[in-house]
């Protein structure tokens, strides 16, 4: 389907922007350059936590990510959006302990009578050029090449699906029944937000969510520390294997695994890296985090560009993603490292896309 096409190229590209640095140097395994420890503030939570969420203290700590492509598993991107480093600032909140799942996605829509927008047919205004017959509802699912392919073309392992959705994340033969404790996927940004909404909750900002992911470590690769596999442990849901075409699946899962099923962070979080990407409230800018630099002092509780650039795709307008997915890779993407940063056409979901929720104080 040509609708493929264009939604694929809308929400599927993370591919560095365009700042020039170097190469942080760090000795592998070891803390990137360029960060300073973490001032959380120490005042106790204003009150016990709301059911699911664990409190995140806030304070001053230094946002982005080096170059990480000395590391072990830092992928093949120099990450170039994700820097400079700089300070930020945020205040003490509430955050969901887990990716939303199905089961809580669920009791939203039976409450609601909510339509995600996977589930509505696509506006013929927004794809001009496609025949009326291709604007059936769906979504985009990850479809395993044959062979091997070349990594420069995601077109080849994506595809748009007729009658993907939420309770149908790769298709109208799938469904998510026994799988209520896995993250919600095939979700926009817009079907996220009215969620927070309807839960007296909203989106994390893309500081928060790193301040929450970081867990206090001041400049570390994951949200537990400088090596990927810890003692041989599995810590996230990512890829393993020759991407696209073959995931041995040794860490248990070839797609997304139930919330929570991985260690946690030093705050309570799970699944901060990898299993599936998250949106954030933020508009997505290539050049934001030269904008926070420039500032010249920490901005607290900064919500982001007020609009969005991507010069890869300069028509389109993109949310920011964080966290990385079951897809992501040292041969690609490598997102599952905690300072980098994705984006999305927001009126696009896939089956790797999730969220979670936020609370203020």
């Amino acid at each position: 389907m040509q609708i493929g096409i264009a939604l694929a190229a809308a929400a599927l590209v993370w591919s560095i922007g365009s700042l020039a640095l170097d190469r942080a140097g760090a000795k592998p395994g070891t803390a990137l350059r360029g960060f300073q420890p973490t001032a959380a503030n120490t005042q106790p939570p204003p009150r016990e936590s709301p059911p699911g969420m664990v409190w995140i203290p806030g304070g001053e700590f230094s946002m982005g990510c080096a170059d990480p492509r000395d590391q072990p598993f830092g992928g093949p991107d120099a990450m170039r959006d994700g820097r400079p480093i700089h300070r930020a600032y945020v205040d003490g909140l509430w955050m969901d302990r887990t990716e939303v799942t199905n089961d809580r996605f669920a009791e939203f829509v039976a409450a609601t009578d909510y339509v995600t927008v996977a589930e509505r047919p696509p506006r013929q205004e927004d794809f001009p050029g496609a025949p009326p017959e291709n604007l059936v509802p769906g979504s985009l699912v990850f479809t395993p090449p044959p062979g091997p392919v070349p990594l420069t073309n995601h077109y080849v392992w994506w595809n748009y699906v007729a009658g993907a959705e939420w309770r149908h994340p790769t298709g109208p033969d799938s469904s998510i029944a026994g799988r209520g404790d896995d993250p919600v996927v095939q979700v926009a940004h817009e079907d996220a937000a009215a969620f927070a909404a309807w839960a007296g909750k909203r989106l994390p900002t893309e500081t928060e969510w790193e301040f929450a992911a970081r867990g206090g470590l001041a400049g570390n690769l994951y949200p537990w520390g400088n090596e990927f596999r810890p003692a041989g442990q599995f810590m996230a849901n990512t890829w393993q294997g020759r991407f696209p075409g073959e995931n041995t699946a040794a860490d248990g899962h070839a797609a997304a695994a139930p919330a929570g099923r991985f260690p946690a962070n030093a705050y309570g979080l799970h699944d901060m890296s990898g299993n599936v990407w998250e949106w954030c409230a933020d508009w997505y800018r290539h050049d934001a985090y030269a904008t926070a630099l420039a500032a010249g002092k920490p901005e607290r509780n900064p919500a982001g560009p007020a609009d969005s650039f991507d010069p890869q795709e300069p028509h389109e307008k993109k949310r920011v993603l964080r966290g990385g997915s079951f897809l992501c890779s040292d041969q690609y993407c490598a997102r599952y490292i905690v300072g980098t940063r994705g984006k999305g056409e927001p009126s696009s979901g896939c089956n790797h896309i999730g969220f979670r929720c936020v609370k203020s104080r």
